[in-house]
């Protein structure tokens, strides 16, 4: 029996439609009947990460556990979830599934190590930087990160929060450009797109700067589970 993929979406809503596009094209599918059958759960109820994990902000696990139940039950054998910070709470909301939840963080890595890459430059939300959870990760696998400064970092916020949750086609994207140009002075050999909104910002712009799109390496390992044919197209 075909297997089934759950996606944990609505973190942002444009990041879920991403992750479930990037399913479909790098499944090497030749029809219809061919395809992963996928459901989506885009919970919009499922309060901001990165304002839990600043403080002040309402707690996401239960809206997030609804969700992974909820597709358990129609089905998955396998969730996933589009969203870098919320790995932030994975711990937390892993025990109330009975099937896997494919971590983001831990296939970025592992595809940073593919690559024999050495020094990565981070571009996140504050809420994933603030908590560390890719720092971790990529200490424990040798790798050493970049950060942008404060600065820096309110524009990725703002490329984030203003122009792609908010459906901004029009902000600017100048300070950002710095921003990234910093990232690479400071030895980084590559970017992490570690928001799931940055690799709809990439293409929505047409950003041409070589990065790792943590989107492409869920999307992969989520066919890998599946046991579908893949086709490649993590390489930038």
């Amino acid at each position: 029996m075909q297997k089934s993929i759950g996606i944990i979406g609505g973190m942002g809503s444009l990041a879920t439609c991403d992750l479930f596009k990037k399913i479909i094209d790098m499944t090497d599918a030749k029809c219809d009947q061919e395809h992963i059958h996928i459901c989506i759960d885009c919970n919009t109820n499922i309060p901001d990460r990165t304002k839990a994990i600043l403080g002040g902000g309402k707690d996401p696990i239960p809206e997030m556990v609804r969700s992974g139940v909820r597709l358990q039950s129609m089905g998955a054998n396998v969730l996933i979830m589009p969203c870098n910070t919320a790995h932030y709470f994975y711990d937390k909301i892993t025990p109330f599934f009975d099937i896997p939840l494919l971590n983001m963080l831990k296939e970025t890595v592992q595809e940073i190590q593919r690559r024999k890459i050495r020094k990565i430059g981070l571009l996140a939300t504050d809420g994933t930087i603030k908590s560390r959870v890719y720092h971790t990760a990529l200490a424990d696998a040798g790798i050493d990160l970049v950060i942008p400064s404060p600065k820096g970092q309110m524009s990725v916020m703002d490329v984030i929060y203003n122009g792609i949750k908010a459906s901004n086609r029009n902000i600017s994207l100048n300070q950002f450009y710095g921003t990234i140009d910093e990232l690479f002075e400071k030895g980084a050999e590559i970017l992490v797109l570690g928001c799931t909104e940055l690799p709809v910002a990439f293409e929505l712009f047409h950003i041409e700067r070589p990065s790792i799109d943590p989107t492409s390496v869920l999307a992969a390992a989520a066919i890998r589970f599946v046991e579908k044919p893949l086709l490649n197209r993590l390489t930038k």
